[in-house]
């Protein structure tokens, strides 16, 4: 069990590295076509960790996931979502 927890571990921070190394790839991109996003990431640590009896807060997580501090991904990294992907977006979310 020990190996399969640090397998998935590897496989999160290989998952990681490739998103880091795709900045190109918008969080709104993510949400529609696979329904999460980086964000979801964060929000998950901040869930898991709160399970185990661990206080993670929210910006702690988007720092891990993201690399950098939140403010900063979106500032060098972000884009304003198209009327089209909000569209898309919102007609996936009414599903």
């Amino acid at each position: 069990m020990d190996k399969e927890i640090e397998i998935q571990a590897a496989v999160f921070r290989r998952l990681l590295k490739h998103l880091d190394g795709r900045k190109d790839v918008q969080n709104i991109e993510l949400m529609i076509l696979a329904g999460f996003c980086r964000n979801c990431f964060s929000k998950w640590t901040v869930s898991e960790a709160e399970k185990l009896g661990v206080e993670v807060d929210i910006d702690t997580a988007r720092q891990q996931i993201y690399g950098m501090p939140y403010s900063e991904w979106k500032e060098k990294h972000q884009l304003p979502a198209t009327d089209e992907q909000m569209e898309k977006f919102n007609s996936l979310n009414k599903k």
